[in-house]
């Protein structure tokens, strides 16, 4: 990671922040170019993140208020703008919602604006996780003994740990994972038989990624020996599952 002390005068300038705007911008590059391939105006593309990013960092933060109401109202102004802590199962709820109404604006039916929204929305994770490893937002994992373990010193949120000790990477693990599910789905793209297809696969894999991933990170559970992150996963990752097995189903009935 490096130190956060990049600044535009008297304004600072967060690592996370850039590479949030750069999961964007390839996120819409991404977008553009399957709506495209679908027969719509690539313009969408763009107009399509700008919604998202917004719903999606509305929802982000409004998901962290409401995990941490006390350290919130303690310090409501330096908590939302300290450049860390978004979480990205209420950036999905939002930008979903976001970008339901953009396409109900623009007269896309669901699954299919979802299926060209899923590779976009897997690289531009892939992409903000990086993020997060440089600016040391927090999301980490339990000390480890690994030759890849990782120190934090500079991190955004603070780095509690005594000289020598180190971490599992954890954002490193989620990056890599994501590219992995982009690439996958970048792929199925073309051979998707329904709308819904590829949307279906990413909330298989890219929830089943961060499931896995929970295990070394140091989120306290809540239920069941999971914590939140992984009970939220394992819904997802249920009803993409279900939604694939009734695909088939359905396509075995109609032949």
């Amino acid at each position: 990671m490096i130190p956060d002390v990049l600044h535009l005068g008297p304004i600072p300038i967060h690592v996370f922040g850039i590479f949030l705007a750069l999961a964007f911008l390839v996120a819409s590059a991404v977008a553009s170019r399957e709506f495209a391939r679908k027969g719509h105006d690539p313009a969408l593309g763009s107009s399509a993140v700008v919604w998202a990013a917004a719903g999606g960092i509305i929802g982000a933060r409004l998901w962290l208020v409401l995990d941490a109401w006390s350290d919130f109202i303690r310090a409501p102004a330096e908590f939302l703008w300290n450049g860390g802590g978004f979480v990205f199962y209420g950036g999905l709820a939002g930008g979903a919602i976001a970008v339901t109404i953009f396409f109900r604006r623009a007269g896309i039916p669901w699954l299919r604006g979802a299926d060209i929204a899923a590779p976009a929305i897997a690289i531009g994770q892939a992409i903000g996780r990086l993020g997060c490893q440089l600016a040391g937002d927090g999301d980490w994992g339990r000390e480890t003994t690994l030759p890849w373990g990782m120190a934090y010193p500079y991190a955004v949120v603070g780095w509690d740990k005594p000289p020598g000790v180190v971490v599992h990477p954890t954002p490193l693990y989620e990056s890599a994972a994501y590219f992995a599910v982009f690439f996958f789905l970048w792929r199925a793209r073309r051979m998707a038989a329904a709308d819904g297809t590829v949307f279906w696969w990413y909330l298989l894999l890219a929830s089943t990624a961060r499931f896995l991933v929970e295990f070394v990170r140091v989120n306290a559970p809540v239920a069941l020996g999971l914590t939140e992150a992984q009970l939220t996963s394992l819904v997802l990752l249920g009803i993409g599952a279900w939604q694939l097995v009734a695909q088939r189903r359905w396509r075995a009935a109609e032949a």
